[in-house]
This record gives C-alpha cells, structure tokens and sequence, in this order.
C-alpha cells in the first residue's frame, strides 16, 4: 500500500504538472510584474545638456522625463507576449525543472498522504474526519516541500528569465545546470531559499486541495448526486482547486520574488526575506498585489487538479490488483 501511493501519485502529478506548465509559467509571470527593483522607465534619469543657447537666458529645461507607468497585461496578452518575443517554445521553459518538482515534491506529499489516510481512516465508517484529512495534509505538504525545494527555485528562476534584460538573464541550459549554476555562485544553501516560504505553502496547498477533494467526493456519493465516476472527480478536483488557489496565493507570489531576486556579493538583496519581500510589495503596490496572478493561478490550478485527480484515480484503478 505505501510504495503504490507513492508511484500513483508520482506519476499523476508529473502528468498534471507537465501539461499545464504554461499556464503556470503566465502566473509567475504576472507575480513578478511592478517588482519595485526592477528598473522602471516611469522616472529617467536626467542629463545635463550638450550645450546651452546663452549665458544669460533664462531657460527651463526639465530635469526628468516623466512617463506613465506601464499598463498591466493580463495572462492572454502576457501568453501572446511571450510567443512574439520568445517563440512558442519558451512557455515551456522550464518544464525540466517542473518534472523533476513534482517527482520530488508531489510524489512524497501525494504518497505521505496515502499513507496517513490508510492509517487514520476509520475501518468501520472507512472515512477519515476532515480535521484528520487537514492534518495528513499539513504533514505531508511540509514534507514533501522540503524535499522538493531546490526543483522548486529552479523551476521559478528558468520560468522568469525570460522577463529579464538580455545582459541579466541566467540562460540555464536545464534545470540540471540550473542546480549546478546556483550551487557554484551563490552556495548550496541557495538551493533551499525561500524553503519556510515553500513549505507553508506547500501545507495549505496540500492540506486545501487534497482534504477538500476527498471531502467533496465524499459529499457527492452520499448525497447520491452522482456515481463515482469521471463526473465526480472532475467536480471534486475542481472545487478542490478553487479553495486551495484562494489560500495560497499570497503565500505563492512571496514565495515567487523571494525565489528570483537576484544576489550578488557585496550588494544588498531585494529582500531581507518573507516578511520585509510581504511588507515592501504591499507597500508599493497595494494588498491586492498578493493575489496578483490569481486568474492565470485558478486557470492553472483547476485543470492540474482535475488532471491530477482523474488521471490518480484511473491509475488506481489499473493498479487495483498490484
């Protein structure tokens, strides 16, 4: 029973992950838009002009250039941004990186789970309450985070380079020289940056999505609303995506920026860490930045859920007699 969990949500999350990982490359995307240490052009630099017309005019001339600040773009025009300046090809950058995540992080959170919901299921009612289902997911989720953390900082830095000046871009061949890169630069400790960040999102995502799926399919069989089929657990899994996209999002666009900025010796990073990346983006850019890439975030987070949900319970299914 524990080995099989663990392979059968392996290989539905790497299927999930893999084929909506446009999707959340958008999102991260979309997190990372109106960074305040991000060079802007809304205020230039003045220069001091090449000649003057007399010594003793009395000219104004501005000493900077004010321009509006650019328009933010939603996840359609961000998806067509890309393929005009990237090619097609770049919403998948990443994907290596993505792959490696989900074997690492959702096979131990989907199988810990799997394990702890066997073993805390009631064998006469075989339910399990949803403070339990909560739980299993909070251990799970932490766990399965803290394995998957490097996979994790190198899927956000390969998703958003491409946002960057040509000159400042990181050009990782694969999430393998991604590793290796951060590694050698910036220390094997840089590997689990934003890792506390990781794992608590990784408690409410798992803890939201997987005890609100079995509680949902649980919901819908015994109110005989529909049977246990296709039909449920694209309802379940939908729902179940929903309540987690709403919990997580704060949490996932801190863990974003904290994962990307750029640390270089001698030079003070963007962020002192969660809180102060938390305090200076609501400060810059209002509350509701923490939910910035929410759309592109319930876009993605609903089709990975059904596609996880649905392609799990098929393979069980095929894995029932093994």
């Amino acid at each position: 029973m524990g080995l099989k969990g663990f392979a059968e949500g392996g290989v539905a999350s790497i299927i999930a992950g893999a084929s909506t990982h446009p999707l959340d490359l958008i999102k991260v995307r979309m997190q990372l838009q109106g960074e305040s240490h991000i060079p802007n052009l809304s205020s230039v630099q003045s220069y001091r002009p090449a000649f003057t017309l007399s010594s003793t005019a009395n000219i104004s001339l501005p000493t900077t250039l004010e321009l509006p600040p650019p328009p933010r773009v939603g996840p359609l025009s961000i998806g067509v941004r890309i393929i005009q300046s990237e090619g097609a090809a770049a919403l998948f950058s990443g994907v290596s990186a993505t792959i490696l995540r989900q074997t690492l992080y959702s096979t131990t959170r989907m199988g810990l789970y799997d394990v702890l919901k066997h073993k805390w299921t009631d064998p006469d009612t075989n339910t399990m309450p949803l403070v339990r289902k909560i739980v299993a997911g909070l251990i799970s989720g932490a766990v399965g985070a803290a394995v998957g953390n490097p996979a994790d900082v190198a899927m956000v830095r390969m998703q958003a380079d491409g946002r960057l000046p040509i000159d400042q871009r990181r050009n990782y061949k694969s999430v393998v020289d991604a590793l290796s890169q951060m590694s050698k630069q910036e220390g094997v400790a840089s590997l689990w940056r934003g890792s506390g960040l990781t794992v608590n999102r990784a408690m409410i995502v798992t803890a939201s999505q997987l005890a609100s799926y079995d509680q949902a399919k649980e919901m819908i069989l015994e109110k005989g609303l529909m049977s246990d089929g296709i039909g449920t657990h694209v309802a379940a899994s939908f729902l179940a995506g929903f309540v987690a996209s709403v919990a997580s999002n704060p949490i996932d666009v801190i863990k974003t920026r904290v994962m990307n900025m750029k640390v270089e010796p001698g030079v003070e990073p963007p962020y002192k860490g969660a809180l102060d990346c938390a305090m200076k983006t609501i400060k810059a850019e209002g509350p509701m930045a923490l939910y910035k890439g929410f759309i592109p975030t319930i876009s993605r987070q609903g089709p990975f859920t059904v596609v996880l949900f649905v392609t799990l319970e098929q393979v069980r299914k095929l894995l029932k007699d093994f």
